[in-house]
């Protein structure tokens, strides 16, 4: 498997241009492009871009396309990752939720356990005739 530097780094195509040009499309010197610079403010603005040739168009294109992929991989791989840490959080509380029934079910049935003994206790220290206020003795 390939480590996550390997994975981001982009290989450069070692693409050759007809005439000796550059594979980043900028110009030889600075006093390339000849007197069509000097005509008007506009036609300077649109000289200004970088011309790129169409194997610098489609090496971008591929670089691009490359890191798309990684990252969408990248983005597969983080939402598997949560989703594994989710059902992992979800097993988790279903069970200390099925705990939790069980010891509250425990704790009802000794309560009403112990509010049997308490009725039992005082109806037999009173009498069986005898009533709440405390008349019978």
């Amino acid at each position: 498997m390939e480590s996550d530097e390997e994975i981001r780094r982009v290989p450069e195509l070692g693409l050759e241009l007809p005439g000796g040009a550059s594979t980043s499309g900028r110009e030889a010197g600075p006093g390339a492009g000849g007197p069509e610079r000097a005509q008007s403010s506009t036609a300077q603005a649109s000289s200004r871009r970088r011309v790129r040739s169409p194997a610098d168009k489609e090496h971008k294109r591929l670089k691009r396309l490359l890191r798309n992929r990684v990252s969408a991989q990248q983005a597969r791989e983080r939402k598997k990752a949560y989703l594994t840490d989710l059902e992992v959080k979800v097993k988790d509380l279903e069970k200390k939720n099925s705990e939790m029934e069980e010891k509250l079910s425990t704790l009802q049935n000794e309560n009403q356990m112990l509010r049997q003994i308490l009725k039992n206790t005082t109806v037999s220290r009173r009498g069986p005739g005898s009533t709440a206020s405390g008349e019978g003795q």
